[in-house]
């Protein structure tokens, strides 16, 4: 399709993911959007030679569903230290998109914790630490698509697919989208959604380094109540 190289003028108002479209005779010129500008991620300190990144914008998904979901699997929940890579926050890719499958299946539940306004009670949420949990099936779905993407990614650049976890996962608020609901006595009120943007990393974890047989060995450093129970269980024994 050509491009039309000059254009006669750029409107002054133009939202960033849009594109103008003209028709000239049989042929369309497209004039890009001046502020259409590559994607920044939050966590921008994360290097990119050893870590996968995906994003989605406009998502149609509840942001409140989805931030809670995506801190599930966030990794800084401390009853959950078993599924960290290394001591390092952010579930292991396999867990996560296990946890997500489960719970599209109702087996695991999400913990609400902060958009928790009449969520009921769960069982499936001691596991977490809480007792108000849901099953957004919905918001499992979009995040399990975004770790697919990621690990395709990965998978592109040559990272071990096999050692990654998440090492960022962010979900923020999208612009709300508008319709209307008719009420009686001739009432019109808003019926709004919420969507979100959704953007995660992955990241190689590190190896893990075994300890010598002199280090392990040695005496760990003990305070002095420890020291002094240790003195008195040498005395008994004796």
């Amino acid at each position: 399709m050509p491009v039309c190289k000059t254009a006669s003028r750029t409107p002054k108002k133009l939202h960033y993911w849009s594109k103008i479209t003209r028709d000239i005779g049989s042929e369309i010129c497209l004039v890009a959007d001046p502020r259409n500008f590559q994607v920044r991620y939050a966590a921008n300190e994360i290097s990119s030679a050893r870590s996968a990144r995906a994003h989605g914008s406009y998502l149609r998904v509840s942001f409140k569903n989805t931030r809670e979901t995506a801190q599930a699997v966030n990794g800084k929940c401390s009853q959950h230290l078993k599924y960290l890579s290394n001591f390092q926050l952010g579930w292991k890719l396999q867990r996560a998109v296990k946890f997500l499958q489960n719970v599209q299946e109702k087996v695991e539940a999400v913990p609400m914790r902060r958009y928790a306004g009449g969520t009921g009670r769960a069982a499936q949420g001691k596991q977490f630490g809480v007792t108000r949990a849901r099953w957004p099936v919905k918001s499992a779905q979009f995040l399990l698509g975004l770790l697919k993407n990621a690990e395709a990614n990965a998978d592109t650049k040559g990272l071990d697919t096999g050692n990654l976890i998440i090492k960022h996962i962010q979900v923020n608020q999208a612009p709300k989208q508008r319709r209307r609901t008719y009420r009686a006595h001739g009432r019109i009120n808003p019926y709004m959604s919420n969507p979100c943007h959704i953007e995660l990393i992955l990241t190689e974890g590190d190896e893990v380094v075994q300890k010598s047989e002199a280090v392990v060995g040695r005496d760990q450093h003990l305070s002095s109540r420890q020291r002094g129970a240790r003195h008195r269980r040498a005395i008994n024994a004796a």
